[in-house]
């Protein structure tokens, strides 16, 4: 269990570092046609990004492990809220793995922990 945690926690924080840097770089044409469906401003994104980057940090520290798992969870969940309100149905279904991920984690707890 503890390989399988320890693989999923460098999962996780690889896609949150991954797309937290990822919202400092221009965007293409298909992601800013998706995020202004969405709603999401071009000036909001910076912030999700830092915040992105902050929560792939925080999952490496036991103390913050939680919390990451936490902040992850309700960041993919919003993702998710703000598709169905756009009526992108798909978009939603799409985040459902990426929503088990965090909820994995907290559920194996941290692997070096004692």
């Amino acid at each position: 269990m503890k390989i399988i945690s320890i693989v999923l926690i460098l999962i996780s924080a690889y896609l949150s570092l991954k797309h937290g840097w990822d919202a400092f770089r221009p965007a293409t044409p298909e992601q800013a046609k998706m995020m202004a469906d969405l709603g999401i401003s071009k000036s909001f994104v910076p912030y999700a990004g830092a915040l992105s980057i902050i929560v792939g940090l925080l999952l490496i520290f036991p103390q913050t492990f939680f919390i990451s798992n936490v902040l992850n969870a309700v960041i993919i969940l919003l993702i998710m809220a703000f598709s169905l309100r756009a009526g992108n149905v798909k978009t939603a279904l799409i985040e459902i793995p990426f929503l088990a991920l965090p909820l994995l984690l907290i559920w194996l707890k941290y692997p070096f922990k004692n």
